[in-house]
This record gives C-alpha cells, structure tokens and sequence, in this order.
C-alpha cells in the first residue's frame, strides 16, 4: 500500500479531487495550510514549481531583450531625428550666405532656435569648418570650439555619434554647409541630449514591465490549471510514490493470482489483469469495450452492469465456478462504477452444492416458520403447509386431517381422515381433491401413521407396497409422471392429528435419506400450528356457543320505539359486548348497550351475568343512575371474588362500559346515564345528527363516583342510535374519524331503523373486525293524546265512585267494553288503598297501547305488598284481586312518592288464577 502523500502548497489552495474518507473532517489551521504550501513532495507540485521556474526565465529574458530593443531603438531614433534636423537646417536656404556673412552669429542664432523647437532637438548649432560655434542654445558657448572629432564634416561627410564630453553627453548630428561650388563653408551640429533619450525609455516601460508581467500571469496560469490537471491524475503522489503504485499496478495485473476487474459507470471495461483475462477467457481488445458485449456469463454480465455490491457470491462460468465480490469505486476511485475480484472455486463445486440446499432448506424452514399458523384456523393452517413447501421441496403436497381436529376436538384415535390441502405445480393432477375421505388402510401410509414415524418410496414404479389397495389409481399416477414420495405424520403433544404427504415428478430428483429429516421438521413445525388452531378452533366454538346464549334470541313486543339491531364478533375471537332492550311498566322501553373488554370464555361470561343483572335491576323499575350504581357494585364484586391467576398475583380486573337509557313514549322524554361509554346519536325527522353532550363517568368497577343523567326531548320520528367502540374504532382508524362516518352515514331522513342498520354497517364496518360491533338503532313514537286519561282524585274515599265511572266512560270511548269491568275493579282496589294508606296528590291515569295500563300514583313511598288475609278478616284481599286480574303489576318510585300500576288484557280476558301463599305484609 502506498504511503499517505504530503499536501503541497498548490492542494492547500486549489480543491482536490481525491474523495475524503467518511466521517467529520477539521479544517486545517494556518500552520497545516503553511506547512502544505511549503511541500513539495508531490509530483504535480515539482511540476508546476519547474514550470513556474522557466516562465520566469523565459519572462525575464523576453523583458530584458524587449528593453535593450527599446533603448537600440531609442538612440536609433534620436540620430536619426539629429541627422534630420542638421540636414534640415545645412541645406536650408540662405544658411551658406549667412555662413559668409560678416556676422554669422547673429543672422543664423534666431532661426536655429526656432528650427530645435521645430525638429523636437535639444539643440542645434551652426559651426566654421574649424569647429568655432557660430550659434548654441547657451549662448556662453558661442565663440567656443566644440568637443569630439569632426574632421570628416569638415571634409563633406555628415555623420551620427554618440557624444560624450563637455558640456553635456548627446547624440548629435554634424552636416557639412556647401556653397554653390560644393565647398564646406560651415557645419551644423543637432543633438539630443542623452539624459532626454532615457527619459523616451522610460516612458515605454510600464507598457513593458506591464506586458512582461501580463504574460507572467498568463503564463503562471496555464501552468497552475495544469499542474492540477496533473494532481487530479497523480492524486498529488509524488514520483517514489507513483513509482511504487506502477510496480504494484504490474504486480497486480500480471503476477497476482487473483483475477481483478474495474468497470466504469458506463457499463465498459477500463481494466483487466491477467488472472481475469484468463479465468474469463476476455478477448484482446477487450478494454474499453461494454461488458455484455465481452461474451461473460448472464449472471456475471448482469452482476457487472447493475453496479450492485456483493461478497463471494458464486457464478457458474463454463467448467468454472467462480467467487465474485465487487465494490464501489466511487468512494475510493473518484469515478463511478465497481471493481470485482474472481477467484477459482471449481474445487469446491460440490461442497458448495450441499451447503446450498442445505442453505435453501433453512431458508426454506425459516418461511415455514413464518407462513405456516397465520390465522388460527385448521384448514388456512394445512393450506400454508402444503403452498409453503411447492415447489421447493416437493412437486405435489397433500394433507390429510382427522375429522375430529376438523371440528377442534380432540382426536381419541385413528379414525376417518379427509383430505384438507393440496397443492402442486400443475392443477391436472390425477390426486384425490379436497373434501375426499381418506383410507387410513392404505401403504405406506397406514405404516406410517402406525409407527409414528416418516416413510420413504423413493420409486414408486418399484415399491411392492404402494397401491396395492388402489391399482387404477397407481396407474394413473405413474402415467401421469409421479415418482417419488415422502409421507409423514403430523403429531403434536404426542397426539397423531394426520399426515402430509410430498410427492415429486419424473422432472425433479427422487427422494433420498437426507430429505426425510427436513420433510418431518417441516412437518413438526406445521402439526403444532394445526394443533394451536384446532384448540382455538374448539375454544371458539364453545364462546360462541356461549355467547349465543346469553345475548337476545329476539326483541320483546313493545309499542314505544321501532328498533333494529346489529351484532357482529370480533374475527379474533369473541368478545364481551352485549345490547337489551327492555320494556317498562308506563308505555316506557329501556335500551342498554354495553362492553366487556377482551376477549373469550371470560368475556363473554362477565357479558352474560351482566346482562343478567341489568335485566333483574331493570324490573325494580330504578332510574339508569341508580341501576348503573348498582351495575358498579355487582362488578367490584365480581373483581373481589376473582382468584389471582398465580402466586403472588392479582385477580384480573373486569373493565366494562355500559350505557343505560329510558324512553318515555307518552311524554317523548328519554332519560340516559353512562359508565364510560360513548355517548349515543340522536337523527331528527329532517336527518339532523347530534351526539349530545354526557357528564364524564368512569367505566364499571372502579367504585366511589356517583353517575348523572342526562334528559332528552325527543320528537316522534328520531332515531335514537346506540353502539359500542368496535363499529367507529379500528387498527386504521381514530375514533373521531368512526364518529364523522357514522354522522354521514345517519344524515339521511326518513330511514327505517333497519335501513339505518344496513347503512351504517355498510359505511363502517371493516373487513376484519378487530372488537365486536353492537348497533341498536330505535326510533321513537308518541303515545296519542286521545289514548291517554288522567284525573286528579281528593283525599275521599267517596271520590272512587265517581272516578270509576269516568274511567268506564273513558274505555267504552276507546271501545274496550270488555273490559270495564276488570278495569273498574282493579282501579277501584288501586284507588281506595292510595286514598287510606297514602299521601297527596293522589293521581289516576289510563294508558291505551297494547293492553291497558292502570297507575294510581300517591305522595307517600311506602310499598304494597301482597298478603295472606285469614277467612275471618273482612280486608286485605284487594292487593291479591288485582294480582290476579291483571297481567302484571308493580311499584316503580317517583319524586316525589310511588306509582302503583296493573297491565291488562284488551277485550277483558282474564289470566290464569294464581295462588299466593307467602305473602305477609300489606299496605
């Protein structure tokens, strides 16, 4: 492995391409930034650092090359504009005769100047031919001889030098003045000043300096962006470094003996060593070429091309059998795409055979243990055994079952068998199909079934044994292609519950030794979920046989409220919700829904007895408060007598809602209290939907808190809709959300309450219900007002008379003639002991429904009771009369005082006489 490469100074400022290892990473503080712009290890650095170095070079000499050409240029131009500016002024006109003039000097000193300023000179001077100044721009010099040589001037060759001496260095110009006959008749000498040609220097060189150091940066530049060109190649290794990563690149690619692939993400080869070239058998030119098109195995083509990582997994590859594992590059490379590696495993081509149907058959146990005992139900059970095990193990898989675990009972024996699964890889099988009863006396399975134990037919052409009871049927089977078969007892706590067989085709492998221990695992894991699901089977049954019996056969007769009901299990199991409804003495109807939490044999027994106990409560005729208190007590109670489950243990605590309601059909009055449960839905006649508002209670049991009522009005017509938390709650829904589809589901006018049912159950019922669903939907009546008498009767004795007779004037209204006269006499008996043993106001009042009810109510709450008049008593039989001449009768308490009332038959049809014999005490 190749050491970690230093960061140079050029890492430090441009981003690397090299990807960073994963996780957090701290950013480097100026001395890691320094010390990496100070290393020089990579190879791309040396580079750009040599690169850098020659520029400069290169640079600097260009500079000095270009100044030097500037400076050449700058006397070059400063002669010749000397050169210009001196023959200018020789050859000009009248500068010969002023040479000859008496005073020279003065004639040519004014136009010289002017000629300088003209020509951009620094001066210009007239000369003799000696060299004596005639004029100069300083005029101390006139008169003066010049410095220098200028003899060939004077012998009529205009010359340039480059003068140095007094009075200032220049680069002057000296011209011959001819006459007319070309004789030298003077000179001009015109210059520029050396220290002014430098200063035309250095006007151009910031433009130079400028250009030089523009091409510096440039140059600089393109070396920087190829230095990390080269870094993103080199990673910023340096050269021992990349040195040792081509020797170890040609180790790999030629010596090692492991084959190494790299594929990009294109899905082409970018390399292959020499193990892989030759494992493979790739082509030559096999670089850069796609991978499908390599002539690779399908499974190693597509392994290649779908990038996906995996670790030694085996492909068949000609005679080879090949390990291939691959890996992302993109972590480590920088590019997308994987590298395989291949090893030779043909050696071991038949161990990894076995340990592959040995992995295959714990795969294959594992999804048993997980398919096989879904539901607990026998048949669903059998049905997963036999699909779990087609076609991986067995070509045909049949199970047969007892009748006695069909039915969830006990098996006592071998007895008659059915087939309850089948399964198999092609539906025209010549195999007895389900619902057939099965020969237990039929080889090899009646061996089988009779030592307990797994038996092999590995050929069943050859066995002597198998279908010698049936030969139709062995032929038809053998021409069909069956071949193999394994049959094993399905037994669980000891207890023989079937038996599965397997059968396999004439295009799959006989049977042998090795698959006898996994069919009977396989078996052993099914026979304890049949079992499981037989003994729930059989608990069920029993709940709800349980359940059946307590709940309402059928609703009572009544003329109060229209109702219709609904009662659905849970799919789990039965549960503990139970609904009633209960006439009451005054045209009234109790409606009670309640919930017993959990499930099973004790739910629904805690379910039963408190049905029971509402139903006795409900004849004392108590307010829903107090029947729901005492509801509260039987429960602690029922808590209180629990034994704990073990040891050290506390008793199960029974958890139950209930809501308990009394309608009124002659005041339209219903009258409600609750212990936990949720509140009922009343719909109006216009399809109005309101869940009304009810004092927080708590559920049944936990004592000590007193329960409210709660008082509706309702009209003729409304529905009034009770139900348990299994209709509006579920694993997929809230309970507010129930409540919104209910609402919808009621807002519809004019529906019977068994339209109201279907509607309902048809917009919330779930397709497994998790909890029970109870649904009492009742809709209300009113009495008529023409069916209903009350008087008011004073405390007098003599009053009876004359309330007796208007009340036979009442039923003779109502066309009950037939029954004036028991009416008459069971008044007359109520009335008379209100008045003597009872307190004001002293009511009378006749109710006209299904029979005729007679409520005579007083101030006063004592009780009547019935008693045993001696044959020398002249009183106490009038209590016993009315007993007798009536259907039913009773006390229900009122604030304030009683109502005593009596229920009789319609047309005067008196009931069977009844013998009282205990009774002791009287009003």
């Amino acid at each position: 492995m190749i050491g970690r490469p230093r960061r140079s100074w050029w890492t430090a400022v441009m981003p690397s391409s090299r990807p960073r290892p994963p996780g957090p990473r701290e950013r480097p503080g100026w001395r890691r930034r320094l010390q990496s712009l100070l290393s020089v290890h990579s190879l791309a650095t040396q580079v750009f650092l040599l690169q850098a170095v020659v520029i400069i070079l290169l640079v600097v000499a260009a500079a000095v090359a270009l100044v030097l050409q500037a400076r050449y240029d700058s006397y070059e131009d400063a002669h010749n504009r000397s050169l210009g500016a001196a023959e200018a002024f020789a050859y000009g006109p009248g500068t010969a005769a002023a040479l000859t003039s008496p005073d020279p000097a003065a004639v040519l000193q004014p136009a010289a100047d002017e000629a300088a300023r003209g020509a951009g000179v620094d001066f210009i001077s007239v000369l003799s031919t000696d060299g004596v100044r005639y004029t100069d721009p300083e005029p101390e010099l006139i008169g003066k001889r010049v410095e220098g040589d200028i003899s060939r001037a004077a012998a009529g060759e205009a010359f340039t030098e480059t003068f140095q001496g007094e009075p200032r260095d220049a680069v002057r110009a000296v011209v011959p003045v001819l006459d007319g006959n070309r004789r030298v008749v003077g000179l001009v000498s015109a210059g520029i000043q050396v220290a002014n040609v430098g200063e035309l220097l250095d006007l151009q060189m910031p433009i130079l300096l400028g250009s030089a150091a523009g091409a510096l940066v440039l140059a600089t530049g393109g070396a920087a962006l190829v230095s990390r060109r080269l870094r993103r190649q080199t990673h910023g290794l340096g050269p021992a470094e990349m040195t040792r990563m081509y020797e170890h690149h040609d180790a790999v690619l030629h010596a090692v003996r492991e084959g190494v692939l790299i594929v990009g993400g294109d899905g082409r080869l970018l390399l292959a060593n020499d193990e892989a070239r030759r494992l493979l058998g790739l082509p030559p030119d096999a670089d850069r070429r796609p991978v499908g098109e390599l002539g690779l195995a399908p499974g190693i083509t597509r392994l290649l091309v779908s990038g996906r990582e995996v670790s030694d997994e085996v492909f068949l590859s000609g005679d080879r059998l090949l390990a291939l594992s691959t890996r992302p590059t993109a972590p480590y490379g920088g590019v997308t795409g994987l590298v395989a590696s291949l090893r030779d495993t043909t050696e071991l081509r038949a161990l990894s055979g076995r340990a592959e149907a040995a992995r295959e058959r714990l795969t294959l146990l594992y999804e048993a243990g997980v398919r096989i005992g879904t539901t607990l139900d026998v048949r669903r059970t059998a049905r997963e055994l036999a699909e779990v095990a087609v076609p991986r193990f067995a070509d045909f898989v049949s199970v047969e079952l007892l009748d006695p675990v069909l039915r969830g009972d006990e098996p006592a024996g071998l007895g008659a068998m059915r087939r309850t699964a089948l399964s198999g890889i092609r539906d025209d099988h010549p195999l007895q199909p389900v619902g057939d009863a099965i020969r237990i006396n039929i080889t090899p399975m009646s061996t089988a079934l009779a030592n307990g134990q797994a038996l092999l037919e590995p050929d069943l052409a050859a066995s002597e044994t198998w279908g010698s009871e049936d030969p139709e049927g062995r032929r038809q089977a053998l021409e069909y292609g069956i071949r193999s078969l394994v049959t094993v007892p399905l037994r669980a706590r000891g207890v023989v519950l079937g038996l599965v067989n397997y059968w396999r085709s004439e295009d799959a492998p006989r049977f042998d030794e090795d698959d006898i221990s996994f069919a009977e695992e396989l078996a052993a894991r099914a026979a304890v979920a049949i079992d499981n699901a037989r003994r729930y089977t059989r608990e069920h049954a029993m709940a709800v046989t349980l359940q059946r019996s307590l709940l309402p056969r059928d609703l009572p007769e009544q003329d109060a409220l229209g109702v219709a009901w609904r009662y659905l299990p849970a799919q789990a199991g039965v549960g503990g919700d139970w609904f009633d409804v209960i006439p009451l003495p005054g045209l009234r109807v109790a409606l009670v829904v309640g919930d017993v939490v959990g499930h099973g044999m004790h739910a629904a027994a805690t379910m039963g007895r408190l049905r029971t106990a509402v139903l006795n409560f409900s004849s004392l005729d108590l307010p829903p408060s107090d029947l729901l208190a005492r509801l509260d007590d039987l429960v602690l109670r029922i808590d209180a007598d629990q034994p704990p489950e073990a040891e050290g243990e506390r008793a199960q605590v029974t958890g139950a809602t209930c809501l308990y309601a009394i309608y009124d059909s002659v005041s339209g009055r219903c009258t409600l209290a609750h212990a936990g449960h949720l509140a009922p839905a009343v719909v109006d006649p216009e399809g109005r939907v309101v869940f009304p508002e009810l004092p927080v209670s708590p559920p049944l049991g936990v004592g000590g808190l007193p329960f409210e009522e709660t008082e509706l009005d309702l009209s003729e017509g409304s529905r009034l809709v009770l139900f348990t938390d299994g209709l509006v709650e579920d694993r997929q829904r809230d309970v507010d959300e129930g409540l919104a589809l209910l609402r919808d589901a009621l807002a519809q006018p004019g529906l019977t309450p068994e339209e109201t049912c279907v509607a309902v159950m048809s917009a919330l019922l779930p397709d497994q219900p998790s909890d029970d669903i109870a649904l009492l939907v009742a809709r209300t009546r009113l009495l008529d007002r023409s069916r209903a008498a009350e008087w008011d009767v004073p405390p007098d004795v003599s009053a009876v008379s004359r309330v007796r007779a208007e009340a036979g004037r009442k039923l003779a209204e109502w066309g009950l003639e037939g029954s004036v006269f028991v009416a008459e006499l069971v008044l007359s008996e109520l009335l008379t002991n209100a008045i003597r043993y009872g307190t004001e106001p002293v009511r009378v009042r006749l109710l006209h429904g299904r029979t005729l009810i007679v409520e005579v109510s007083d101030g006063s709450s004592t009780s009547p009771h019935l008693r045993r008049a001696a044959a020398t008593d002249e009183g106490g039989r009038g209590l016993f009369l009315v007993a007798q001449f009536s259907q039913r009768w009773g006390t229900r308490y009122v604030s304030p005082g009683k109502i005593i009332w009596a229920e009789l038959s319609l047309g005067g049809e008196l009931p069977e006489p009844v013998m009282v014999f205990d009774e002791e005490l009287a009003w």
